[in-house]
């Protein structure tokens, strides 16, 4: 799927539409770490992961931008570093003039006045004013993966952030985890529709069923119920 039909195919779902329909299809679900967060609310962000593995010096930066494709979104491992920011306004601007969707860091950004004014969506574990102060041996594989958190990502992944956080999918599987994420969003969309018109969701869950149903079957769960019916709010 490339960039421009993978932007369009997720713009009306949201990062737990997507991570419910990964558990539901069996797909581990990759988290940034918690706190990684856009510069300001409402951002939207989809596309191919670009990696790249910071040491201190921004030309790992540029090399990976001039090796991305426009769509795609550069993901930076600095290790969760929380002593220096390794991102600032020229590194996103260039980003931005070479058509990438967006930015996001493990570690710390600085800048944040110019980056909102740039307005490409970063996403990082906070601000410091201060830059590196060191120059550490390039890995080997500094343009090919990169880490956020616990979890390795490369070209084969597609990563997705919105104001609850940002996720990394399978490019392989794009198209059927978005299919999966818009029959959750529509569901819960009807719900919440259903209990403003005066309908709760207990009634519309069969609470009272489900509490029948556990007390003969201790092993049935809520969401074994809820599936039954097409009820779905968890996974």
């Amino acid at each position: 799927m490339h960039s421009e039909q993978l932007h369009r195919t997720y713009l009306d779902l949201t990062t737990p539409h997507v991570a419910d329909a990964c558990m539901r299809l069996g797909i581990e679900v990759r988290c940034a770490p918690a706190g990684t967060s856009p510069l300001w609310t409402g951002a939207h962000m989809t596309g191919r992961v670009a990696p790249a593995r910071h040491t201190g010096s921004v030309d790992v930066f540029l090399e990976a931008i001039d090796r991305a494709n426009a769509g795609d979104v550069l993901v930076v491992d600095n290790d969760g570093r929380q002593d220096e920011a390794c991102v600032g306004d020229l590194v996103t601007l260039e980003a931005s003039r070479a058509g990438l969707a967006g930015i996001v860091i493990w570690g710390l950004h600085r800048d944040t006045s110019e980056l909102r004014t740039i307005r490409l969506p970063v996403f990082s574990q906070g601000s410091l004013p201060v830059g590196p102060q060191r120059l550490d041996p390039r890995q080997p594989a500094a343009l090919t993966s990169a880490r956020s958190g616990k979890h390795k990502v490369s070209a084969d992944d597609f990563v997705m952030g919105d104001d609850d956080g940002v996720l990394f999918i399978p490019l392989a599987r794009a198209e059927e985890v978005a299919d999966t994420a818009a029959t959750i969003r529509d569901t819960e969309r009807s719900q919440a529709a259903r209990m403003l018109m005066g309908t709760t969701f207990r009634s519309q869950a069969r609470l009272e069923e489900y509490v029948a149903a556990r007390s003969s079957n201790p092993d049935m769960t809520f969401r074994h119920h809820l599936r039954a019916f097409g009820g779905e709010i968890e996974e």
